[in-house]
Parts: structure tokens; C-alpha cells; sequence
């Protein structure tokens, strides 16, 4: 039901701006699920292009896992928040799903003249747009908030840095260990070479 509705508006935008459609049908057939704790969304693309609720036994071709934190800064216009999103599977599917998500734009405008006349959608949808500012600010802000919050005073969250430096220790003590290795292996075949039989 909520895949079929979250599709649905998917599929109005898509069909406003038009490329999107052209972008995806070359995918038709393919399935993925989006992971946002505790929601799981498995749409599959039409032979149109559009978007629609996959089947309940439908194994998905790419898998997106978002975390709230990250959906808040994708929603508020962070682009550097696409390249935290986890995928797996699928790259070509996940690639143009990507790039349609980052590209996607609604024209309310035009949806709203529709209802309201063309003077009355405009001056709404700038009073919208605005509000739309200021709450993707206010939700950038939060986000980072809540990021530094996990990463700095309740470490649920490595940061860059920290696991940068582990995997470079973990490197240099492997390194350390085979170096041990083969001087034992040195030292062994010396021995073995020095001793009487």
C-alpha cells in the first residue's frame, strides 16, 4: 500500500519533467528496495519507465539502506548525503536511480494552477518554496546535529577519520607481523642448516 502510493507520486513527478521516464525504461523488469528504519519499499520499474510496488516475493535486483539521519539531509538538499546512502547489488540500477533521485524536481507550480489559477499558484508556491528553504536549512542543521551528537558524544558512528586510522594500524601490524614471519623462517632454516644431524 505505501509502495504503491510512494510510486504513484514518484510517477506524477517523473511524468512532469519526462526524461526521468526515458532514463529508466532502458531498466524495465529490474526491482529495488529502499531501507529506511522501519519502513522497506520495494518498487520495480515499468516497461514505461514509471515506478510501481513490486510484487511481495520479488527479490530485489539493488538494495538502498538509509539511515533517518541521512534520509533528513537527502530531503533537505545535501548533496553529499547520495554518497553515504549503502547500496548493494545492482550498480547500473543504482546508478540511474541516483542520478534520477538527485535530478528529480516538482513543479507544484503547475500543479497548484491547476486548482488555484495561475496568480494563486505562484504566489503559494513562492511562499512554499521559502518555507521549503528555511525547513531544509532548519533539517540540514538537525542532521548535523544529530551526526556530531553520534559520532563525537555518544559514539554510535565512526567517524572518517577514526576508521581511516584503524584500518592504517591494522595494515602496519600485518606488515609487522610478516616481516616477524619471515625473519622466524630465516632464523628456523639458519638453525636447521647449523645443527648437526
Amino acid at each position: 500500500m505505501l509502495s504503491q502510493a510512494f510510486a504513484q507520486a514518484v510517477n506524477h513527478v517523473m511524468r512532469q519533467e519526462g526524461w526521468p521516464l526515458d532514463h529508466l525504461k532502458p531498466l524495465a523488469g529490474r526491482s529495488a528496495r529502499f531501507s529506511l528504519m522501519p519502513l522497506d519499499l520495494t518498487l520495480t520499474i515499468a516497461e514505461t519507465g514509471e515506478l510501481a510496488a513490486a510484487a511481495a516475493d520479488a527479490v530485489p535486483d539493488a538494495t538502498f539502506a538509509l539511515t533517518p539521519p541521512l534520509a533528513l539531509r537527502i530531503v533537505a538538499g545535501d548533496e553529499e548525503a547520495y554518497g553515504e546512502v549503502r547500496v548493494e547489488g545492482d550498480t547500473d540500477l543504482a546508478e540511474a536511480l541516483l542520478f534520477v533521485a538527485k535530478h528529480l524536481r516538482w513543479d507544484a507550480e503547475e500543479d497548484l494552477s491547476r486548482v488555484l489559477g495561475d496568480v494563486a499558484a505562484r504566489r503559494v508556491a513562492r511562499t512554499g518554496r521559502d518555507l521549503l528553504r528555511w525547513q531544509s536549512e532548519a533539517a540540514l542543521n538537525l542532521a548535523r546535529a544529530f551526526s556530531e551528537y553520534w559520532t563525537e558524544e555518544q559514539p554510535l558512528i565512526a567517524r572518517a577519520a577514526d576508521v581511516s586510522g584503524f584500518v592504517s594500524e591494522v595494515d602496519r601490524l600485518r606488515n609487522d607481523v610478516e616481516r616477524l614471519e619471515k625473519r622466524i623462517a630465516r632464523f628456523q632454516s639458519r638453525r636447521d642448516a647449523e645443527s648437526p644431524k
